[in-house]
């Protein structure tokens, strides 16, 4: 699997306005609710909360893997957004976050939902990567530069 399979342009985003981890994944509920028929923006900050309360999702160098199953979900689903200013993540490394990956797999995906994390650790992983996602002009090419990784 590739990010290809995971994300689209229209859930790419740049200059996103978030000042929390919380206000994040309250956004991320709101923007998959809206794509995902039959899912709710609450159930989903619900999940997406109760995984950061196991750890934080945040691997460092900036990037967080915000992560949950959904039972409305029928394969991987990403959103990529580029934050406008990094936030507090209590990530691994403590440093703030501004490249935010939000991951959603069908609830009996266990070993996918593995496969896919693994990929986009160590696509995130390669500061070039970093670095061209953090480039990117606008939202059109973020997306296009996310397709370049491995």
């Amino acid at each position: 699997m590739t990010i290809a399979d995971i994300l689209s342009a229209e859930r790419t985003e740049i200059d996103v306005p978030i000042s929390s981890k919380k206000k994040l994944l309250e956004y991320l509920g709101q923007i998959i609710s809206a794509q995902l028929k039959d899912s709710a923006a609450d159930d989903i900050f619900e999940r997406l909360l109760g995984r950061e309360r196991l750890g934080s999702t945040g691997i460092g160098e900036g990037i967080a893997i915000p992560h949950c199953r959904l039972p409305n979900c029928e394969q991987a689903f990403g959103v990529l957004l580029r934050l406008e200013q990094p936030i507090d993540f209590d990530a691994i490394d403590r440093q703030p976050v501004d490249l935010v990956f939000a991951l959603l797999v069908p609830e009996e995906a266990t070993e996918e939902h593995l496969q896919v994390l693994s990929m986009l650790a160590r696509n995130f992983n390669e500061p070039d990567f970093r670095q061209a996602l953090r480039n990117a002009p606008d939202a059109s090419q973020l997306f296009k530069r996310a397709l370049l990784a491995s």
